[in-house]
């Protein structure tokens, strides 16, 4: 079964570009999508943009209305994501908890849609 992964953290706390802590970050995320792929779980993953970047599409009165920004105010965004085939929920979330913003935000797993 297909699973989404969704990876969400406060983007105003995240680790920065350039620095140490990132560096060590994203050498974590590189090894566990190298296992996760060495596992044969891994279909797809990326990381996204900053929410600054995101545009919201509403259809209102059936009228295109599109705003600047993420659909809502929260606490955490999606930073990014994979889809996982993986034999059941148990093993996708086993997958999400090896995930390094786990530590300090949150990972949403959901099974896709078939």
């Amino acid at each position: 079964m297909k699973y989404v992964v969704l990876i969400c953290s406060d983007e105003t706390t995240d680790t920065q570009p350039g620095t140490p802590e990132n560096d060590t970050v994203m050498a974590e995320y590189g090894e566990l999508v190298g296992e996760m792929v060495k596992a044969g779980v891994m279909i797809d993953g990326h990381r996204l943009r900053p929410t600054d970047t995101a545009t919201t599409v509403r259809v209102e009165r059936g009228k295109v209305v599109t705003t600047d920004g993420p659909f809502a105010e929260t606490k955490e965004q999606i930073g990014g994501f994979f889809v996982l085939e993986c034999r059941d929920l148990d093993e996708a979330t086993a997958w999400a908890a090896r995930i390094p913003t786990a530590r300090n935000g949150s990972i949403e797993v959901r099974p896709v849609w078939e």
